[in-house]
């Protein structure tokens, strides 16, 4: 993200300043809580893919600063709701605002930060952003929700999968590219070539996210962690479709009522390698990764052009 963060950093910089301001608050409490949440700031991925493709469209204004601090705000309200849901303790290798503060507050801290960037579009007249990133949050409830549903009975296809993925991540990276773009542009051929390009990068990065939980690397996930929350992801669904009954229903068996238990998890885990389970999501991440730098390509040569494109090599290449 070096390229990135050298084309951009002065407008980095003035995005923080934005997301501060916009998440203030009179009452102590919660701004205590704001400033936590500030100083652990993540890789602000988000942000950076907003302010690119305004960059790449046009010229970077107030209202790409305000679309990438409500793509941030809404990203971040609900991560912290995310952890309520899940019961999580940590997020970033730190500790998450629930385990701090408990689950009450925590709620009310996610519908503060999704009240406070929807304040920030509203008093600028940005309607139509708005509008790009309501879309979005309404698709990440009904992903989070459909994957509830479908974990009950853990009997799912890939195409259920790709149902799950696009709603819960892939919609917030489309929107924010469409956002960053229509902060610049109203060519409506361009802002759509930013959301499917958005679009696959998100896909992209989800899979990678959840071949993580195949691996050995220390990344602030728990190997097998999807497993004992009883998600089908991509590694899995794949292996379960081509192994042999017997050891389907000894799997399903395991991640419905054994998921605690580390060795029968273990067990899961070396079955999907054996089965190729890796190999196949990684081909469909590259897939994905590809798909988006077609669409890139579409745009002519630019330093930030490349940015982009680094960005994109980056949700496939991370190690954690």
């Amino acid at each position: 993200m070096e390229l990135a963060k050298k084309i951009i950093g002065k407008e980095l910089e003035l995005f923080e300043m934005h997301f501060k301001e916009a998440v203030k608050s009179r009452v102590s409490l919660l701004d205590r809580i704001m400033q936590y949440i500030v100083k652990r700031k993540g890789k602000q991925m988000r942000p950076m893919f907003v302010l690119l493709s305004a960059k790449l469209n046009g010229e970077i204004n107030d209202a790409s600063y305000r679309a990438a601090s409500l793509v941030e705000l809404l990203h971040t309200a609900t991560l912290v709701h995310d952890d309520v849901v899940d019961d999580a303790l940590e997020r970033r290798g730190f500790f998450s605002i629930n385990a701090l503060w408990k689950n009450k507050i925590a709620v009310l801290v996610g519908d503060y930060l999704l009240s406070k960037g929807l304040l920030l579009s509203l008093e600028n007249k940005d309607f139509e952003i708005l509008t790009i990133l309501s879309d979005a949050v309404k698709k990440m409830s009904e992903g989070e929700l459909l994957q509830m549903e479908k974990t009950r009975n853990l009997n799912f296809d890939e195409s259920v999968y790709y149902d799950i993925i696009h709603g819960k991540t892939a919609s917030l990276l489309a929107s924010s590219c469409a956002a960053g773009a229509f902060s610049v542009t109203k060519d409506p051929e361009q802002i759509q070539k930013m959301k499917d390009f958005g679009e696959y990068v998100g896909m992209a990065f989800q899979i990678k996210d959840d071949l993580f939980d195949y691996g050995d690397e220390i990344i602030g996930k728990p190997t097998g962690n999807d497993i004992k929350e009883k998600k089908l992801t991509l590694p899995l669904i794949h292996i379960l479709q081509k192994c042999s009954p017997a050891l389907k229903k000894e799997i399903v068996y395991i991640v419905k009522n054994n998921n605690n238990d580390k060795q029968k998890v273990k067990f899961v885990i070396d079955h999907v390698k054996q089965l190729g389970g890796i190999e196949y999501a990684h081909a469909k991440m590259i897939e994905y990764r590809d798909k988006a730098l077609v669409v890139l390509h579409s745009f002519p040569p630019s330093m930030t052009r490349d940015a982009l494109e680094e960005l994109v090599r980056y949700t496939t290449d991370r190690k954690y």
